[in-house]
């Protein structure tokens, strides 16, 4: 069984983007579909900053699923995306290889869809000698019972369940390590909901930094006539 009992660091980690497309996208039903666009959005965004490795793969592109989100290309641009039409990301050489290439043992992984596309290159994976991490919201999955059910045997084949939020900190891990704070906070205030909300609040009203260029200077501190 994989050891757990280390916390992960951008050092030793790796994210993995699986079948972030539009066919797969439109039977997503377990989480609203714009939260988990933002969420992988976050994560990538976080990932690039911390330079932790990204490996992109997509299946069947032009035949059936269309091309990766562009939010998710915009991060990474120019970067190969693993081209498959095997629905276990594991059996193909390439993306087996970009997994290698990367030299990460601690794998974040998620996509679409949770009961297949991540399931089964999990549970390869574990069985390669990888520590798997399912960033769950990040996955999408055809019901709420198909993302319980593949959590539920890739907890038990040895995998753990991570949330976007918690799967970034780790990476930060100490708020005195300053070289991506100012970086991660913008990041957080852009996608990271009501968390986000509560750095813009503690930016602006408790440490008086200068508010954000895009609130209208006659809604803040001056009446309207």
């Amino acid at each position: 069984m994989p050891n757990y009992h280390k916390l992960y660091t951008p050092e030793d980690s790796a994210v993995v983007f699986i079948d972030h497309q539009p066919q797969m996208t439109f039977g997503v039903a377990n989480i609203d579909r714009a939260m988990l666009i933002n969420n992988v959005t976050l994560l990538a965004k976080t990932a690039k900053e911390f330079q932790v490795p990204a490996v992109l793969t997509a299946v069947e592109t032009e035949s059936f699923s269309g091309y990766v989100w562009p939010q998710l290309l915009d991060v990474f641009p120019g970067q190969t995306v693993v081209e498959r039409s095997s629905m276990n990301s594991w059996d193909d050489a390439g993306f087996r290889a970009a997994i290698e290439a990367t030299g990460r043992k601690n794998i974040l992984l998620t996509g679409l869809w949770t009961e297949v596309c991540v399931t089964w290159p999990t549970l390869e994976m574990l069985g390669a000698g990888y520590n798997v991490y399912v960033v769950e919201d990040c996955c999408g999955a055809t019901s709420i019972a198909a993302q319980e059910a593949a959590l539920s045997r890739m907890v038990q084949a040895g995998a753990v369940r991570l949330t976007t939020i918690a799967a970034l900190l780790e990476w930060q891990r100490d708020w005195k390590n300053r070289a991506h704070y100012d970086a991660l906070m913008g990041l957080l205030k852009q996608h990271a909901g009501a968390y986000g909300s509560g750095v813009e609040y503690a930016y602006t009203m408790v440490h008086k930094a200068p508010q954000s260029a895009q609130v209208p200077q006659t809604v803040v501190g001056k009446a309207r006539h």
